[in-house]
């Protein structure tokens, strides 16, 4: 598809992002807020009350399945475009750490839970996978088959540590970047790869639309959001939504 056909010249990158945000910022409120609203005295000893913020909040949850893949697709382009794969990684390891109180306080209910690490993880060892394919593609051999050995080690490391998304989303990095020459097949083996995952393979059709532009400058947004709005969404899940009149 080129960039005539594609809707209103297609979708940049900071666009793409800004989906990912909202659409993350969706399930992350179902995950905390509306899961406070569910435990409220109000709403919990009230079936038909209990039954309509349920729907809500399992609507909020499938929202929310659309973020993942596209920020994994983000992160194939962030690296097929960065001049410094090092600094890049470098910079995703820092916001891991700064990220992994917020996760663990909003979304696990306490400040040090070890049992399960942020998405920050997950895409840092998506992009040492893709670090260690072009590394062994660069040194004398073609042959894709030893891929396989920053995948596999990639993704064990994501279960070992047990990262958000787990293997799985290492898996669906190492996908979209070896698929990267073709859109549409990068799409439809992204697709295949998150079906465990209903509806996230509609998060590929906004991705199809790409025109490869970057849009808005948006890096240190993103960066610094993931933290900030899990920290507020825990303030509000833990001290306002008790208070309230439901």
């Amino acid at each position: 598809m080129t960039d005539s056909l594609k809707p209103f010249g297609g979708l940049s990158g900071s666009t793409l992002k800004l989906i990912a945000i909202v659409t993350m910022f969706i399930d992350h409120t179902g995950a905390t807020v509306l899961r406070a609203i569910l435990r409220h005295p109000g709403i919990a000893n009230v079936p038909e009350k209990r039954a309509l913020w349920s729907n809500i909040y399992g609507l909020s949850r499938d929202i929310g399945r659309i973020a993942f893949p596209i920020f994994c697709f983000l992160i194939v382009e962030g690296f097929l475009h960065t001049r410094n794969p090092k600094k890049y990684a470098g910079r995703l390891f820092l916001f891991a750490l700064i990220s992994e109180i917020p996760f663990d306080i909003a979304l696990k209910g306490q400040w040090f839970f070890p049992a399960k690490q942020n998405v920050y993880f997950t895409l840092l060892l998506g992009l040492l996978v893709m670090m260690g394919i072009v590394w062994i593609t660069a040194n004398g051999t073609r042959n894709l088959f030893l891929s396989v050995i920053p995948i596999a080690l990639g993704m064990y490391l994501a279960w070992w540590i047990d990262t958000d998304y787990n293997y799985k989303g290492v898996f669906l990095i190492a996908v979209l970047y070896l698929m990267r020459y073709s859109r549409l097949y990068q799409c439809i083996g992204g697709a295949a790869a998150v079906t465990w995952e209903l509806p996230a393979p509609l998060a590929f059709i906004p991705v199809y639309l790409y025109n490869g532009k970057r849009g808005l400058q948006m890096k240190y947004f993103f960066y610094w959001f993931y933290p900030v709005h899990l920290m507020l969404l825990y303030v509000i899940a833990e001290y306002l939504v008790p208070a309230l009149p439901l």
